[in-house]
């Protein structure tokens, strides 16, 4: 057997395997036994079929079959062992054709694309801005009324004085100014003015007591569904509700914001972790520049990307090739539509072989530990969705356990540590030109 390959260009190749009956024949011999020992043949004992009898039934199918794994071991370890650094997968040529069952020598031929050189330093030579993003005293505020509101609690009071207060009451349906006389009766409802549409005005300041007269369907926009809701009726009687209505106020009631006080601070944060307003406010502030961080990183990987590949320059790919390739592979890519479909993806392309340069260039690589720390970062971040800053670490590891279980969801997370761990490596080596901006500015830069 012979093994070569041969330079088309300096991205295409071609590796030829010629291989002789020699070559494949004892590995035919011992896998036709093998079928002997295992094959239930009418009119023969298991074992003690004759190799003749072996060979009429399986001997093409065992001839094709040990040829092509022959093939395909052949063609893969001279790859590796010639450090051949290819793009996607061998393809076969297209203008080679081979007769298994009637040949007994071969000569197999396989287009390969070779992966261009990148031939760039990722030093503090390069220069990447990367953008803090500024806590407001606005952010700081804000972030604090959704923490108290949150700590808060519910009180009954005798005037409504905010748009997010309940107000409970029944509600008669009117006509030409006077009850209507057989109209819609609600014995008992609760709306909040900050979430209806319209006609929240005429809730300002209303007491317990007074009568408020409205339109249901307007306030709500004639959304049948929250119509229904508001007059305990079904949808089809809703959608023919148009009148007025007087509502009666027999209660309303208002969330109370939480004091800032040390029951408070520890529900947030914790208990002591925070002892004073200074402290409370500085771990606010803290918290906020985390959540925005990430903001910044993805800006970077952006200008990152922009710096990094303007100072590997041109970078060719073997075009023809891989739109071969992608076809061969993928059931979304066809002739009609690959030109295009290419078109998209090769600058991704491009960089993601520059990424990789960079992997191996500095040695990244991505243990458990790092999937298992992300795992945990990002059951934190989902229970934050929901507000709960404080959630026990045992609560977080068991939540992470069970995400690290799905191999679809593992997958992904090592892909993701696997970017991270290559945009730090990034960031630790290049020059950082750093510049704290407003929200407002840094918004700017993705209009640019």
């Amino acid at each position: 057997m012979n093994v070569s390959h041969s330079n088309i260009d300096q991205m295409n190749a071609v590796i030829s395997i010629e291989i002789e009956k020699a070559d494949y024949a004892d590995r035919v011999k011992k896998s036709l036994r093998s079928y002997g020992e295992r094959a239930n043949i009418p009119g023969f004992r298991r074992g003690h079929v004759p190799f003749g009898v072996l060979v009429k039934m399986f001997g093409k199918a065992v001839k094709a079959e040990e040829v092509n794994r022959l093939i395909s071991e052949s063609l893969y370890n001279y790859i590796s062992d010639n450090k051949l650094n290819i793009l996607g997968e061998p393809m076969t040529a297209e203008d080679q054709t081979i007769d298994i069952e009637k040949d007994e020598n071969f000569t197999f031929k396989f287009d390969i694309a070779i992966a261009p050189e990148i031939n760039v330093t990722i030093d503090n030579n390069i220069t990447v801005p990367y953008y803090n993003i500024a806590v407001s005293d606005e952010m700081v505020a804000k972030q604090d009324e959704m923490f108290r509101q949150r700590q808060g609690k519910q009180i009954t009071v005798e005037a409504s004085t905010e748009e997010r207060d309940l107000i409970k009451g029944s509600m008669v349906e009117m006509e030409n100014g006077a009850v209507k006389e057989g109209g819609i009766v609600v014995e008992s409802t609760i709306l909040s003015p900050a979430y209806i549409k319209a006609e929240k005005e005429k809730f300002n300041g209303v007491k317990v007591g007074d009568k408020v007269v409205f339109n249901p369907a307007a306030a709500c926009q004639d959304s049948v569904g929250e119509l229904a809701s508001m007059l305990n009726i079904d949808r089809e009687a809703a959608a023919e509700v148009k009148n007025d209505f007087e509502m009666t106020v027999t209660e309303i009631t208002h969330l109370q914001a939480a004091e800032h006080d040390q029951e408070f601070f520890d529900g947030i944060f914790g208990k002591d972790t925070v002892k004073n307003e200074e402290e409370y406010t500085a771990k606010v502030r803290e918290m906020i520049a985390a959540q925005l961080a990430p903001e910044s990183d993805y800006r970077f990987s952006i200008d990152a990307r922009k710096a990094i590949e303007a100072a590997v320059g041109e970078l060719a790919l073997p075009a023809e090739f891989l739109k071969r390739w992608l076809v061969a592979t993928n059931e979304k890519y066809t002739e009609e539509n690959i030109a295009e479909e290419y078109g998209k993806m090769e600058a991704d392309l491009k960089w993601h072989l520059i990424k990789e340069h960079i992997a191996k260039t500095f040695e990244v690589k991505v243990a458990d530990e790092d999937i298992k720390a992300l795992a945990m970062n990002v059951t934190r971040q989902q229970f934050a969705q929901y507000g709960m800053t404080n959630v026990p670490d045992e609560l977080l590891e068991n939540y992470s356990q069970e995400m690290l279980k799905s191999k679809e969801s593992r997958a992904q997370l090592i892909d993701r540590a696997t970017e991270a761990k290559i945009q730090e490596t990034i960031k630790n080596a290049v020059k950082l030109e750093v510049k704290e901006i407003s929200t407002e500015e840094f918004g700017k830069l993705f209009q640019e």
